[in-house]
């Protein structure tokens, strides 16, 4: 792989499009949008010419040309976005069997197992990474590079509306952006208080299990939700707060180990 080489890479979440923007091995940018609805593409039109456009659109908002060939690495958990995407002529999709991992299981995400490659990779091993997006996933690695496991759970947001989908009489409330009281006396504070709070015992809870199997383990932290978890955490728990590594970037960190690994074959 050139220095100078341009290149793409774009996971393809359960809520959204994560790009990010390379040269060589420089992450120079990320942003991210909506995923390409299917409404989007009329009858009879070529999917390709639609990608492209969208490609380029997305690129201009970031001030970045789209060069002739320039390659797009993509990861992705939603199958019918990847279906689209692929219609790009150099794109390239990384799959589990591509990772430098050990111990991968065949119904491991690729985002979490990118992710936990990331974080190892740019903060050293053992490692515990928690994906705070749609889903709340905890995936650990040792020393080896091996996934030990982990864990899933909703992520706040769906939390909360799984509340109003599953009962007649409880409101739509919002993730709360200061911690609300633990006793909560009006319905609303009350969800909010249910859910943040198990979340953030569940996250130490996680925390200090694995510090107990890795004593010198990292944990790091990634995901949409990350910077409000991250706050109401450390108020709760300082001391454990202030081991916590937040890494927006660490799976494009991930991606970026991959294409080294592909570009080099």
């Amino acid at each position: 792989m050139s220095e100078n080489q341009e290149w793409l890479a774009l996971m393809i979440g359960n809520t959204r499009l994560h790009w990010g923007y390379f040269v060589g091995a420089i992450l120079h940018k990320t942003w991210d949008i909506d995923r390409i609805q299917k409404w989007e593409i009329e009858e009879n039109i070529n999917v390709e010419i639609v990608v492209r456009k969208l490609l380029k659109n997305t690129l201009e908002t970031q001030n970045i040309k789209l060069n002739h060939q320039m390659p797009l690495l993509i990861a992705s958990v939603v199958p019918q976005q990847t279906a689209l995407w692929q219609t790009y002529p150099w794109s390239d999709m990384i799959t589990l069997d591509k990772l430098p991992l050990q111990g991968l299981y065949p119904t491991l995400g690729i985002d979490r197992a990118l992710a936990v490659l990331g974080a190892g990779t740019k903060f050293g091993w053992p490692v515990l990474l928690i994906d705070a997006g749609t889903a709340i996933t905890f995936t650990g690695a040792d020393v080896q590079k091996k996934i030990v496991g982990g864990s899933i759970l909703p992520g706040l947001r769906l939390q909360l509306s799984s509340l109003i989908a599953g009962t007649a009489m409880l409101p739509l409330v919002d993730i709360p952006v200061e911690l609300p009281p633990r006793w909560a006396k009006e319905t609303a504070t009350a969800i909010q208080s249910g859910i943040i709070y198990t979340v953030l015992a569940g996250i130490k809870d996680y925390i200090v299990a694995w510090r107990e199997e890795f004593p010198e383990g990292k944990i790091v932290l990634t995901g949409g939700d990350r910077t409000l978890l991250l706050t109401h955490f450390k108020k709760l728990f300082p001391e454990l707060g202030a081991t916590i590594i937040d890494a927006p970037e660490v799976i494009f960190w991930g991606m970026a180990k991959t294409w080294h690994q592909i570009s080099q074959v």
